[in-house]
C-alpha cells in the first residue's frame, strides 16, 4: 500500500502533506543540512575574494563562474541525466562536493588562496551544481508515491533552501569573525555527508531511463518545451527574473563593506534578510499556491522584484536595505518557485528530467550573465545605481511581456 494512502498521511497538516512520505523525509533532513552547509561555503567564498582584492569585478566572475555552467551545459546534462540512475549519479557528485570543501579550508588555513584560486573552486563548483541540481530535482518525485503530493513536496524543498538561505549568511558571518572563512569551508565538508547519507538510505522509486543518444533525448525536450506556448511564456519570464533581480547577490559585499561601512556579520544580514523573504514566499506557496493561481504568483512575484530593486537603490540606511532585501528575496523566489511548481507539474515523467534542467540553466545561467554584468557596471557606478538600473530595465521587461501575453 503506498504510504499516500495509509492513516498516517491524513496526520499530516495538508501545507506539509509530502512529508507523509517516509522517503521524503529521509531525503528532507538530508538535503536541509548540506544545504546549509552550501551557503555557509558561498559566502565565505565571496567575502574571502572581496576582502583580499577589493574587487567587485571579481565579485561578478565568482557569481558568473559558479553558476554559467548550468547555462552552458545544463539543457545537456538533463537530457544525460534522464538516461541514466540519478540517485547514483548524486551520490558521486556529493563526495567530490566534499572532497572541494576540504581543499578550499586547507588551502584558505595554509595562506595558499588567491584570485586564480577562488575562481577555479568557483568554476569547479559551477560545474559540479549543473549536475546536482537538476539531480536534486528530479529525485524529489521517486520519493514522493503519490503524483498529487509533487507540487507540494517542490514548495517544502523550496521551503528548506530558503530557510538555509535566511539561516546560513548569519551563521557565516558569525563564522568568519570568529574562526575565519577556514572553519567555514571545514563545516561545509561535515555538512555535505548528511545528504550523502540520506541518498543512501532511501530507496525511491526509480522513474524510467530515457532511450536514444543524449542529443537525441535534449532534442525531443527542447521540442516539447518549444511547442508548449505557457512554458516558453514562463521560461521567458524567468530569465527577466534572474538576470535583472538575482544579480543583487554579485553585489552584497560591496553594499556591506562600501556602502554600509560594515564587516562580514553586515554582509550575513543582508544575505539573511533576503533568505527570510524568500523564506516566507514558500511559505505563502505552501499555503495557498494552488495550480490554477500559480501564474498570478509568477507575475506578482516579478513585479515585486522591481520594486525591491528600485527601493533598494534608494535606500540610504542599512534598515531600508534590509527591508528591500527581504521584499526581492520574496519576490524571487515568488516568481521561480512558482514556476518550478508550473513546469515539473505539467511535464510529462519521462521528460520531467530535461524541463528541469532546462528551468534550472535558465534560472541560475542568467543569475551568472546578470551577476558579471552587475560587477562590471558597479565598477564604474556603483552598486545602487547598478540596482536601480537593474529595476528600472526589469519594469521594462515586464511591460513588453504583458504587451505580448495581452496579443495572445
Amino acid at each position: 500500500m503506498s504510504d499516500s494512502s495509509s492513516p498516517h498521511r491524513k496526520r499530516w497538516p495538508a501545507a506539509v502533506r509530502a512529508l507523509a512520505h517516509r522517503n521524503f523525509q529521509i531525503y528532507f533532513a538530508g538535503q536541509g543540512v548540506s544545504t546549509l552547509g552550501k551557503w555557509v561555503q558561498q559566502v565565505a567564498l565571496a567575502w574571502l575574494a572581496y576582502h583580499l582584492t577589493g574587487s567587485a569585478v571579481l565579485l561578478g566572475l565568482i557569481t558568473f563562474l559558479s553558476l554559467a555552467p548550468q547555462l552552458l551545459i545544463g539543457p545537456l546534462a538533463g537530457a544525460w541525466i534522464d538516461r541514466h540512475d540519478k540517485r547514483r549519479l548524486l551520490i558521486i557528485v556529493q563526495l567530490i562536493l566534499i572532497v572541494q570543501s576540504l581543499v578550499l579550508a586547507v588551502a584558505t588555513w595554509r595562506g595558499w588562496v588567491d584570485g586564480p584560486f577562488i575562481a577555479a573552486m568557483a568554476l569547479l563548483f559551477g560545474l559540479l551544481n549543473a549536475l546536482e541540481a537538476p539531480l536534486r530535482q528530479a529525485l524529489i518525485g521517486s520519493f514522493v508515491d503519490d503524483p498529487a503530493d509533487l507540487p507540494n513536496a517542490l514548495v517544502l524543498n523550496a521551503m528548506l533552501i530558503n530557510a538555509a538561505r535566511f539561516v546560513g549568511p548569519p551563521l557565516a558571518g558569525g563564522l568568519i569573525a570568529l574562526a575565519g572563512e577556514a572553519a567555514c569551508f571545514a563545516l561545509t565538508a561535515v555538512a555535505f555527508p548528511a545528504l550523502l547519507g540520506g541518498l543512501l538510505k532511501v530507496r525511491g522509486t526509480a522513474g524510467p531511463k530515457a532511450s536514444g543518444s543524449t542529443t537525441q533525448v535534449f532534442r525531443e525536450g527542447l521540442a516539447y518545451m518549444w511547442q508548449a506556448r505557457n512554458v516558453r511564456q514562463l521560461l521567458v519570464n524567468v530569465i527577466m527574473v534572474n538576470l535583472l533581480a538575482s544579480c543583487y547577490a554579485a553585489l552584497l559585499p560591496v553594499l556591506a563593506r562600501a556602502v554600509f561601512a560594515g564587516d562580514a556579520r553586515v554582509l550575513g544580514w543582508l544575505w539573511g534578510a533576503a533568505g527570510a523573504g524568500a523564506f516566507v514566499a514558500t511559505l505563502v506557496l505552501a499555503v495557498g499556491g494552488a495550480l490554477p493561481r500559480l501564474r498570478q504568483f509568477t507575475d506578482a512575484g516579478a513585479l515585486l522584484c522591481a520594486v525591491a530593486l528600485v527601493g533598494l537603490w534608494m535606500a540610504g540606511a542599512l534598515p531600508l536595505a534590509l527591508l528591500a532585501l527581504g521584499v526581492l528575496g520574496f519576490g524571487i523566489t515568488l516568481s521561480n518557485v512558482s514556476t518550478n511548481m508550473q513546469l515539473q507539474s505539467g511535464a510529462p515523467s519521462h521528460l520531467r528530467g530535461r524541463v528541469i534542467a532546462f528551468y534550472i540553466a535558465m534560472r541560475f545561467g542568467f543569475e551568472a550573465l546578470g551577476g558579471m554584468a552587475a560587477g562590471l557596471i558597479a565598477a564604474r557606478w556603483g552598486a545602487p545605481a547598478t540596482l536601480g538600473i537593474a529595476g528600472g530595465a526589469l519594469v521594462a521587461g515586464l511591460l513588453v511581456q504583458y504587451g505580448v501575453r495581452r496579443r495572445g
